[in-house]
């Protein structure tokens, strides 16, 4: 088996991996969600969820994945940029964890999300997305981000293999 980056692991062949791919991008206050289409190809911008509590987002977060037959949840790492956890890895990996916990056996894995929400900005900027509008949908674009990287690196080891 070969060495895997931090946060990632085995996963499979392309037989083994058709299906819905749901991206998360946790914040403190939103969660942004995003979609693959069943072949793993494209990520897509899904829905905001506000931070809760109580827990009920990860529950909400939980009855999308169920919704949408997903069999994989990837969930953004924002490792910092000298290669160290902060506040907010604590904060996905507790996110991922507890989130694992409502959809097993669905498998939940971390990845790199360096500057993935600078990016999502970024775009959006571009777009001419302004204020308030931005805000609304940065998470989701984030999570778009985190999503399509997950998949293109997935395709990407694909074809070494194959």
């Amino acid at each position: 088996m070969s060495e895997q980056p931090p946060g990632e692991r085995d996963i499979g062949t392309t037989a083994e991996r058709r299906g819905v791919r749901i991206g998360v991008d946790v914040g403190s206050v939103r969660v942004g969600i995003a979609v693959s289409d069943p072949n793993g190809i494209l990520a897509t911008p899904l829905v905001t969820l506000a931070r809760a509590k109580d827990g009920s987002d990860i529950g909400e977060l939980a009855g999308l994945v169920g919704v949408h037959e997903a069999v994989e949840v990837i969930v953004g790492l924002p490792i910092g940029l000298s290669g160290r956890d902060g506040t907010a890895a604590d904060l996905a990996r507790a996110y991922a964890a507890e989130l694992a916990a409502h959809v097993a056996p669905v498998p939940v894995r971390l990845v790199d999300e360096r500057l993935t929400t600078v990016s999502a900005e970024r775009v959006l900027r571009d777009r001419g997305v302004r204020g308030k509008a931005r805000r609304k949908v940065v998470d989701q674009a984030a999570a778009v981000v985190i999503l399509q990287a997950a998949l293109d690196t997935e395709r990407a080891r694909w074809r070494k293999t194959e």
